[in-house]
């Protein structure tokens, strides 16, 4: 039997092998998809991904498959709602900041057409392909993500520091940190 080797990180669990193995470090230009991690690792700020993951499907039904269109419309009722799901991380910032997500994306469309566009033109729409060899060389954070920060912070999105966006590049494929050693390296 052929061992299957992966990044270091994703040999804790099931969920992570499968979200290393099916996901992480690919190209995503869906726009949905791209809100969706956009808002999850915003929510993963103070936690683990692990957290995250194991609430991820949950996290999709009480907000409504991360519709945009429905999530800014959100009120107070449904923030207080939102703090009584035990399936939700349940932070009133973070929850009124998937709200204040959800408004500002829905402006960037109106102006850009799409997040895919906006977010992709930062690497001219081809994925940064780094060569780590172990996962100690991985940063938390670069230049570009420094960069990708301030300008969301600009458009008024919340939850998007420097680290919180180079784990999103890393889960849209943006930047594919997946080790020399590592079989899903694309």
């Amino acid at each position: 039997m052929v061992e299957i080797k992966r990044c270091d990180w994703a040999e804790n669990s099931e969920l992570e092998r499968n979200y290393h193995d099916h996901d992480w470090g690919r190209p995503v230009h869906d726009e949905h998809k791209l809100f969706k991690m956009l808002i999850l690792e915003g929510q993963q700020a103070g936690l683990s991904w692990q957290t995250i993951l194991s609430k991820m499907d949950a996290m999709t039904e009480a907000y409504e498959n991360f519709d945009p269109e429905i999530v800014s419309n959100y009120d107070e009722q449904k923030i207080e709602e939102l703090l009584s799901d035990q399936r939700v991380i349940r932070n009133r910032l973070k929850i009124k900041a998937v709200i204040k997500n959800a408004k500002v994306y829905l402006k960037l469309k109106e102006e850009y057409g799409s997040l895919d566009s906006y977010i992709w033109s930062f690497v001219n729409n081809e994925p940064i392909l780094n060569s780590w060899s172990s996962i100690e060389e991985v940063p938390a954070r670069t230049d570009l993500s420094d960069k990708i920060s301030k300008e969301l912070k600009k458009k008024g999105f919340s939850f998007v520091g420097s680290t919180t966006v180079y784990a999103f590049m890393q889960s849209i494929g943006m930047v594919n940190d997946h080790l020399l050693t590592c079989d899903f390296r694309i």
